[in-house]
């Protein structure tokens, strides 16, 4: 029996892209920022970093869309120790994830996916993946297009 490398799709719609610039490459100052943020009950999806340069990095990180001004107000508050610190909000995003189990042995997926991103010129913004998921924020616009697209090249 053959395992399909793409068994279903899931949409999460009214998401927020938060990117943190300049952040000091302290994990406890980074540990700080992201208890704050678990405090305030808001659920953090998608997270990548971007490798140390200089002492710095950014972080990207994927909220839902109504936490926006509690999380601003805790990383403005993170100012007085990092004043260069530069925070940035999208508002505008659907996350979509492809999932099946056939990832985890068949490469190209994400190549595929790429591939069909392109030809309908939909911008990912965001990726973070798994062995059998592979998840992608794009402009809310541009998620119908995208979900249509990935039916038919996966025959969902």
């Amino acid at each position: 029996m053959t395992i399909l490398p793409v068994t279903s799709i899931s949409t999460v719609y009214n998401v927020a892209l938060v990117a943190v610039d300049n952040l000091p490459n302290d994990m406890v100052l980074i540990a700080g920022i992201f208890n704050k943020i678990a405090e305030e009950k808001i659920n953090i999806d998608m997270i990548s970093q971007s490798p140390p340069y200089k002492g710095k990095i950014n972080i990207y990180f994927s909220i839902p869309a109504e936490n926006i001004i509690k999380v601003i107000a805790i990383l403005n508050s993170f100012k007085i120790k990092v004043p260069n610190l530069r925070i940035e909000i999208d508002s505008d995003s659907t996350k979509i994830s492809v999932f099946g189990e056939g990832m985890r042995d068949k490469p190209g997926v994400a190549a595929k996916v790429f591939t069909l991103m392109a030809e309908n010129e939909i911008e990912i913004k965001l990726i973070t993946t798994s062995e059998v998921d592979i998840s992608y924020l794009i402009y809310e616009k541009d998620a119908d297009k995208a979900i249509k697209a990935l039916k038919k090249e996966f025959n969902l």
